[in-house]
């Protein structure tokens, strides 16, 4: 018994130590705290940030596709390749933009000829035959970490896909070829945007 009584007294101030002790880790764990939320957030944020690129990919492949055939069995009314791949994007934070993540406008699709000749609708564009690539660039402008900053930081990457493929139907700029349904000069997409 009096061991035992010996034993606390040496042990007793070690003890009131080890309680100051948990201060100093409440004070250590709310230093390290924001610091592990941050890399958590961040790592959500990274996986959402690949996400839309790879659907970003994923539709230039699909509007390559449409393009290399100047046919878009899926628009209506009118309406140009550029414009039904967006409705085709999976989020509508994508779609249309303007939320926190992505910025207005959204997504901004350009197809175009490598060799540099963009195809429009006026009359001097180059006919392009058979095996001339076809580019389609689809870009967004990703904020990153925008529901804790907003977007007042210019914490921001452009995510864009890319996709290039073959003419398979030939385009002549003066609408001659048989295939087009639309007015002469009328491709089925639209090449104003900027990328």
């Amino acid at each position: 018994m009096a061991r035992r009584t010996q034993r606390w007294r040496i042990l007793s101030p070690w003890r009131r130590f080890a309680a100051d002790e948990r201060g100093v880790a409440l004070v250590e764990f709310a230093l390290v705290l924001p610091l592990i939320l941050l890399l958590l957030l961040g790592m959500i944020d990274f996986g959402k940030a690949f996400n839309y690129w790879n659907d970003e990919t994923h539709l230039a492949n699909e509007a390559a596709r449409q393009a290399v055939v100047d046919s878009c069995p899926s628009c209506t009314g009118g309406q140009k390749i550029n414009d039904w791949i967006r409705t085709e994007a999976d989020t509508g934070e994508l779609m249309n933009g303007g939320t926190q993540s992505i910025s207005s406008p959204g997504l901004r699709v350009c197809i175009w000829f490598p060799d540099n000749t963009v195809h429009s609708d006026v009359p001097d564009v180059q006919d392009h035959a058979l095996g001339d690539p076809v580019q389609v660039i689809v870009h967004a402008q990703y904020n990153w970490l925008a529901y804790l900053v907003g977007q007042g930081l210019p914490l921001h990457s452009d995510l864009t896909g890319t996709a290039t493929m073959r003419m398979e139907k030939p385009y002549k700029a003066d609408g001659s070829d048989a295939f087009w349904t639309g007015p002469a000069s009328s491709p089925k997409w639209d090449a104003s945007g900027t990328c």
